[in-house]
């Protein structure tokens, strides 16, 4: 229920933010990311598209959701997203394809609840500050990536969601929470990466935080 909600809150769209600011929103939430992965016309089984991505997460902020995962997308009438981890597997649910790739909103309710649980704040203000910082300036640079034994052109999108809010003082590390998603037209399903990270305390590596998910392969059915 709660990614719906955020998907809710995100379609709400950049509203009146500066030019650049519709720019990082369209970069971030790519309404056309699934295009060319639709299921063939007669809907079969065996011609939906798979794209399947390498979750990590890592630090003390991670709590209980530490470790290494696959998060794998059936791309078909609908999209069906899962969570595997060894042999277990868990359903992230079914999601319309005219809402592009659900993996950002699955990475950022991740992300928000790691970090409330963790701090004891509110997910709900972290998750306004994230929608604000989308109407500023992001910092958006071009980059290269091999993909498929090939060299192509990709953007890095980074948000800083909490560097100007009014609370920072109280947020403790986690006000130095970046968000950086790599983005191309070249790679299916748009995302290359979505990484999430807290800095760490000096001489404390342990305190740090990080959320990486990474395009892992595109292939015919599951990991």
């Amino acid at each position: 229920m709660r990614i719906f909600l955020l998907i809710a809150l995100f379609l709400l769209g950049p509203g009146h933010g500066p030019v650049a600011a519709a720019e990082t929103y369209e970069l971030l939430f790519h309404s056309a990311a699934l295009k060319g992965l639709d299921a063939a016309k007669d809907g079969s089984v065996e011609e939906q598209s798979s794209i399947l991505y390498e979750k990590v997460v890592s630090g003390a902020d991670a709590g209980q959701r530490a470790g290494s995962f696959t998060v794998g997308l059936k791309v078909g009438d609908n999209v069906a997203m899962t969570l595997y981890q060894g042999s277990q597997s868990r359903g992230l649910g079914n999601y319309p394809t005219s809402v592009g790739n659900p993996l950002i909103m699955y990475f950022l309710e991740s992300v928000l609840s790691d970090l409330a649980a963790q701090s004891g704040g509110s997910p709900f203000y972290m998750r306004n500050r994230v929608k604000e910082a989308l109407l500023r300036d992001a910092q958006i640079e071009p980059v290269s990536l091999r993909y498929q034994n090939r060299k192509i052109a990709a953007r890095e999108v980074t948000i800083r969601p909490f560097e100007h809010d009014k609370a920072r003082s109280q947020m403790g590390r986690i006000s130095q929470l970046s968000l950086a998603v790599t983005v191309s037209e070249e790679i299916p399903g748009w995302y290359y990466s979505l990484v999430a990270t807290v800095p760490p305390v000096a001489g404390e590596a342990e305190s740090g935080y990080s959320h990486a998910i990474t395009l892992k392969e595109a292939a015919e059915g599951r990991p």
